[in-house]
């Protein structure tokens, strides 16, 4: 089954749509888009082709995806991360940046090393910084006096005499709009787009990597939001034979393991597949409606918003949606909506996981959410008379629900702390990964969660695959790493609800 093309064109109608008239969102929108426009549409449809889909914690992520690609950068390296925090995931990154300088500062002899343009770009590190942040879509720019002490980042002088050109830089809008998209493109060719931050959470974190035509339209938004003044017109240099290669490998970097790290092979989809870029501009205003009585506020119209709703309308058989938090009203009842047309849907997110963000940001947590959910599929259920089979019809899908749990560890063998990560890894605890496919032929993954925070205020991206085979092969990933992970709290072919 395939309705792609069908697919990318009501998309690009909705989204002129929403600009042919002004909307309570529009002044606010950053970075500011119009979709009625030819060549901003062309920044989102386009192609890739994946070369790699990896899961694990954000270390393992990091010291086996993220950071070999940055330290095998020739000209430039783009690091957009949303939470910056001491972890393990920053002192690999650290000790992987400060060889990087060493070798090309010795291994350049005489001559001043090739510059290497390094753009840090983050939103969140901490509550204070937040607070007092300016609110200026220029955001700031932190001086290298700063980077040692408050970044965790190698000595300023090291760096300049390896070449390397570092700049810092954060954006962050009260009351809680914060830049969450998380991606690292190298040399303007490849791009890496992980779940996970600079952070010493272990949770289950995904990430993927891919060439081709999307990469600009990343750049592109890289450029709107956090560089203007970045000309992509002009192309960095060429490689050359000469080129200084920093050989990963006999570096002894870091490599930080975890028994739920997977590489997912992808060789066998080396066709370029239909791709589109969805990002989702930053808003101030929450419009909260905090009495019962209110209907939630219909969401804004980006690319990601306009994009899950119209999969989620046009699902025919399965959704399939793994994220930390279901919060958005809109969401669940869209989902509702599926079920009800025979769609079945299996959400696979976690129990107790930022709850304090949960009730800022949306007034709810997950599990009451997830509870009213399997009280309006009870109710729905009741009313409709459930699913004949034997007649033929499908009047109601299956809904499963699943929180993510960490498999028992060697706590029970006496073996604690440090000692445990290093006797099997490190064993996530929540599930951070954003995954939704639908109909088994479309993969959204990125930044965006199923929150209020993701669909109403926060900056965010998602990367839509078009194609059965990835879908197939990231969800057997996926799946693996899941088994002995997850309790099943309700499923409605069993008639079963558990806290």
């Amino acid at each position: 089954m395939s309705y792609s093309s069908s697919f990318v064109h009501d998309f690009v109608r909705r989204l002129g749509e929403q600009r042919s008239v002004l909307t309570q969102w529009q002044n606010d929108e950053f970075p500011e888009f119009d979709f009625r426009d030819a060549s901003d549409r062309d920044l989102l449809v386009s192609q890739s082709t994946p070369q790699s889909f990896r899961l694990g914690t954000g270390a393992s992520i990091f010291t086996d995806a993220l950071i070999p690609a940055i330290v095998a950068a020739k000209s430039e390296v783009i690091f957009v991360t949303c939470f910056w925090a001491p972890s393990t995931t920053l002192s690999a990154l650290h000790d992987a940046l400060s060889k990087l300088a060493i070798y090309r500062r010795d291994m350049g002899g005489d001559a001043q090393p090739t510059p290497l343009r390094v753009r840090i770009c983050l939103s969140s590190r901490s509550l204070f910084q937040k607070l007092f942040h300016p609110q200026s879509r220029h955001g700031r720019i932190y001086p290298p006096s700063s980077w040692q002490k408050d970044f965790g980042l190698p000595d300023p002088a090291l760096l300049e005499a390896g070449g390397i050109e570092l700049q810092v830089k954060s954006l962050f809008f009260l009351p809680f709009s914060v830049m969450h998209p998380k991606f690292v493109i190298i040399d303007r060719q490849r791009a890496l787009v992980p779940s996970c931050n600079v952070s010493w959470e272990a949770w289950l974190e995904g990430c993927v990597e891919l060439t081709g035509d999307a990469v600009h339209g990343l750049l592109s938004f890289y450029a709107r939001t956090w560089e203007a003044s970045l000309d992509l017109s002009t192309p960095l240099r060429n490689s050359t034979a000469a080129d200084l290669v920093f050989e990963f490998q006999n570096a002894n970097l870091k490599l930080i393991s975890s028994p739920a790290h997977r590489r997912v092979a992808l060789e066998a989809i080396m066709a370029p597949l239909q791709t589109t870029i969805l990002p989702s501009s930053h808003h101030w205003n929450p419009i909260f409606h905090p009495f019962p009585w209110q209907k939630s506020p219909k969401v804004p119209g980006t690319p990601l918003n306009i994009a899950l709703l119209e999969l989620f309308d046009r699902a025919q058989q399965s959704i399939y949606v793994q994220t930390p938090n279901v919060t958005c009203e809109p969401v669940i009842a869209t989902l509702l909506d599926a079920i009800r047309r025979g769609v079945d849907v299996t959400i696979v997110t976690s129990r107790n996981m930022m709850l304090v963000e949960q009730l800022i940001t949306a007034g709810t947590i997950t599990t009451w959410c997830i509870h009213s959910l399997v009280r309006r599929f009870n109710k729905l259920e009741a009313s409709s008379g459930g699913r004949d089979l034997e007649a033929g019809s499908r009047s109601l899908g299956r809904l499963r629900v699943s929180y993510f749990h960490g498999r028992p560890s060697a706590k029970a063998n006496n073996v604690e702390g440090e000692a445990l990560i290093r006797y099997q890894g490190e064993e996530p605890v929540h599930s951070h990964l954003k995954l939704t496919i639908v109909d088994g032929e479309f993969t959204v993954l990125g930044s965006g969660n199923m929150d209020r925070a993701s669909w109403y205020t926060s900056q965010e991206l998602g990367i839509l695959f078009h194609g059965g085979g990835f879908a197939e092969t990231v969800k057997a990933g996926v799946d693996s790493v899941l088994d002995g992970r997850l309790d099943l709290v309700f499923d409605s072919q069993r008639r079963e609800e558990r806290d």
